[in-house]
């Protein structure tokens, strides 16, 4: 939705099960119109887009799909100004774990599927707005993948979104978003990872401009970052903020009954992993899933965990656990003060199908709902909507 200071908000639709794009299209015409209907809010309501690769060559190869699609965005006043390109195959209902990140952008297919976004992306945005589709940063730090082949790989994607840009006449760019044990992690290696990137290109200015970074919330709150130093980093370096994902995780103290409590939150569909920080000392320790931090003695001793699972934005501080939505505020309080930073937003729990019974709502629509609601006052007191 249109937000104050040219900025946009949607919700990800990563949440919502769907790998075909039949599929796709049927969870946007019943539980985002829903969601819409609850809402009842003036004006176009913005779609945050999830599109597996099937889903994309499907809707790719299929004209009369597309300008049925059109027909659809048009008529229910919807419009779309961003993708997620992260999940590329199954995202709900199977093991996904580290398999989200495959094919890494070692391997040609996830180039391919990434400009296939950016072409439908160009095709429906509308006039006037950049296009942002978000990405895994680069591999899995444990795959050992070649980064040569990301980076040279990511720079096919720029040429050709470049080009994209060039004949369309919109901005486009696409976003590399840090998460715990990614190929970069944290805002200094993801810094690190776009000089080596400059480094290959000294004087080519189109990574500036359609290479970003999708600044997710949570992810870097686990890390035990700050938005002020995370800011800072990027704005020093130069690097795009493509988007920001409004989300936030789980951080306690690991006691015992807490380490109980935490048990709940383990899946076997998504990767968990943790970071532990210890007392009287600025080290972290990480690990794999839930699991892993589970059977090691030591991370006990640890003065904090925080854990990448995705947790509903309007979470209040329970009895042993606190969500790092301060880290999502501290962001909004800094883009309340220069809304340029970045005017692509989007919401993103795609947990509900394996949240704990006592943090889901009744329906998918009536979580995504609530997290508009939250989310929106929280613009309106900094004046950003």
């Amino acid at each position: 939705m249109h937000l104050r200071h040219g900025l946009h908000l949607a919700y990800c639709t990563n949440v919502l099960a769907a790998e075909t794009w039949p599929e796709t299209f049927g969870v946007l015409d019943t539980t985002l119109r829903a969601v819409r209907d609850r809402l009842a809010r003036p004006g176009p309501f913005a779609l945050g887009l999830r599109l597996s690769d099937q889903a994309a060559a499907e809707l790719a190869a299929d004209a009369t799909a597309r300008a049925a699609f059109r027909r659809w965005l048009d008529r229910e006043n919807f419009y779309l100004f961003t993708i997620n390109g992260f999940p590329f195959g199954r995202f709900h209902g199977t093991r996904v774990k580290e398999e989200v990140y495959r094919p890494d952008w070692s391997r040609p297919e996830r180039l391919t599927y990434t400009v296939r976004l950016f072409a439908l992306l160009a095709e429906f945005l509308p006039e006037g707005l950049s296009g942002s589709v978000s990405t895994l940063p680069g591999s899995f730090k444990a795959f050992g993948a070649d980064e040569t082949a990301i980076r040279r790989n990511l720079w096919s994607c720029i040429e050709q979104i470049a080009d994209l840009s060039d004949r369309t006449g919109k901005d486009l760019h696409l976003g590399v978003e840090p998460e715990p044990l990614g190929l970069f992690e944290t805002s200094t290696e993801t810094v690190a990872f776009f000089e080596r990137m400059r480094a290959d290109r000294p004087s080519d200015d189109r990574l500036a401009r359609h290479l970003g970074v999708n600044y997710d919330t949570c992810h870097l709150a686990v890390e035990f970052e700050q938005p002020a130093d995370v800011l800072a980093r990027f704005r020093q370096s130069g690097i795009r903020l493509s988007k920001i994902h409004l989300s936030a995780a789980p951080a306690l103290v690991p006691s015992d009954a807490n380490i109980g409590l935490l048990r709940d939150f383990h899946d076997e569909v998504y990767l968990h992993q943790v970071v532990a920080r210890f007392p009287g000392s600025s080290e972290l320790r990480r690990f794999r899933d839930l699991p892993d931090a589970f059977a090691d003695a030591q991370a006990a001793e640890a003065e904090e965990w925080r854990v990448h699972f995705h947790i509903p934005l309007q979470t209040g501080p329970g009895s042993w656990f606190r969500p790092t939505t301060d880290h999502l505020l501290g962001v909004l309080d800094h883009l309340a003060e220069d809304p340029a930073l970045c005017t692509h937003l989007e919401m993103e729990t795609y947990t509900w199908a394996v949240l704990p019974p006592a943090l889901r709502s009744a329906s998918i629509a009536d979580q995504i709902a609530a997290e508009y609601r939250w989310t929106l006052e929280q613009l309106a007191r900094r004046g950003l909507a």
